[in-house]
């Protein structure tokens, strides 16, 4: 079983497209501490905001989460 890196994947995909957590934050409809938190495995997204995710970084769900 692959190991889940979510946190890691969302911070470098984040930071390659040039975004702010803010921005990122701004797109979803959330608040910068959601991001903030989703990068520092404090908490971590619904199935909406991953596809929304997945959709904006262009990335499917494995791609994302492994």
């Amino acid at each position: 079983m692959k190991e889940i890196k979510f946190a890691e994947n969302l911070k470098s995909l984040r930071k390659s497209r040039g975004l702010t957590q803010t921005e990122l934050a701004a797109m979803l409809g959330v608040d910068q501490r959601t991001v903030s938190g989703w990068e520092t495995h404090v908490s971590e997204p619904s199935y909406v905001f991953l596809a929304k995710l997945c959709e904006i970084f262009d990335e499917t769900f494995d791609d994302i989460l492994t």
